[in-house]
């Protein structure tokens, strides 16, 4: 078992998974443990969404139908059929999408930015303990993210944004470990 340093030293961004994937079963103790991450007020200010099958087809359509209205909105010229076929693919890298989202909460003490500070950490510590588990992980957003049609789609609120989705699934045999540049940690690290 390796060391927190270790693991986090050790993530990579998996952009190519098999199709394996974390059953809900598998998913609810890393999600119990992602609740520890620092939460001012403890609001609990984010949610998590499973997207599987259908729902992944869903959320390309949804994709190309913000594609096109952005376009129409722009006055350019509309996605050709490729284009929108390509996009209508992304959802389909991984069979299993996890929606971070931050879900604010009415507070005097902890502003918004805070709040989506936590779901952004639950959503980072969720690709570590997915990663930790052996499965391979990569957090996508992009321009469609903020979309009201994706933001339909997933039934958010007028409170919540979206931050992105995990793609989880299996890591391929033969995947190369990440490679980062290492960093000079006192130019990260300053005092006052």
């Amino acid at each position: 078992m390796s060391t927190p340093l270790e693991a986090i030293g050790g993530r990579r961004s998996s952009s190519a998974v098999t199709p394996d994937a974390p059953t809900h079963d598998d998913l609810l103790p890393l999600v119990a443990a992602c609740a520890r991450v620092a939460d001012h007020g403890a609001l609990r200010p984010w949610r998590l969404i499973e997207l599987r099958g259908d729902a992944r087809t869903r959320l390309g359509a949804a994709f190309a139908a913000a594609s096109a209205r952005l376009a129409a909105e722009a006055g350019a010229e509309p996605p050709s059929a490729a284009e929108l076929a390509k996009l209508a693919g992304k959802p389909l890298r991984a069979s299993l999408l996890i929606a971070v989202v931050a879900s604010h909460r009415e507070s005097d003490k902890v502003e918004p930015w805070e709040q989506d500070v936590t779901a952004a950490g639950v959503g980072h510590a969720l690709s570590l303990l997915l990663t930790h588990a052996g499965w391979g992980v990569m957090w996508r957003t992009g321009a469609f993210t903020r979309t009201a049609e994706v933001h339909r789609l997933h039934g958010l609120t007028e409170s919540e944004e979206l931050l992105g989705w995990l793609y989880v699934g299996g890591v391929p045999s033969g995947a190369k470990p990440g490679v980062r540049l290492p960093i000079d940690p006192a130019a990260h690290l300053t005092a006052l």
